[in-house]
């Protein structure tokens, strides 16, 4: 199934693109920032920007606010709750929790594509509380115990 989002548009974006897939193959949709004013964000600053976008993804699915790769690669700017999570029954406006993780300060302008949205299935797991737990190859081997 092919899930439809709805997007709502604030007033502070309606000049902006809607979120859309740049390539037949991209797994995530571009958000842009919907500021008024240039926002700079300094080394180790961070900020929540508006997307301007309200949006409905149904039941069974969720949105994952991610970095886009160039950014993170040219100037350290990423997203800090990587992957963020937005849930099916979530109306409030998009916002990008954003951290410049470079050393210079980084402009962030209008219009700007700050992150991307994929959207994947989700799961609800049933909870069972139980005394002990099936044993396995790894057992309780923590970090790093699988090798280098």
């Amino acid at each position: 199934m092919t899930p439809v989002l709805r997007f709502v548009r604030l007033p502070h974006n309606v000049d902006l693109p809607l979120p859309s897939y740049e390539t037949s193959g991209s797994a995530g949709m571009d958000l842009p920032a919907a500021i008024e004013e240039p926002i700079v964000l300094g080394s180790l600053e961070r900020t929540a920007i508006p997307t301007g976008l309200q949006i409905a993804i149904p039941d069974g699915f969720e949105g994952q606010v991610r970095p886009r790769s160039g950014l993170a690669f040219r100037h350290g700017l990423t997203v800090t709750n990587a992957p963020g999570t937005i849930d099916a029954d979530y109306r409030g406006e998009l916002k990008v929790l954003l951290v410049n993780l470079g050393t210079e300060p980084i402009t962030i302008t209008r219009g700007m594509r700050i992150a991307q949205l994929v959207i994947a299935p989700v799961v609800q797991a049933t909870v069972s509380e139980v005394t002990t737990l099936d044993d396995t190859e790894r057992g309780t081997g923590g970090f790093g115990s699988t090798g280098t």
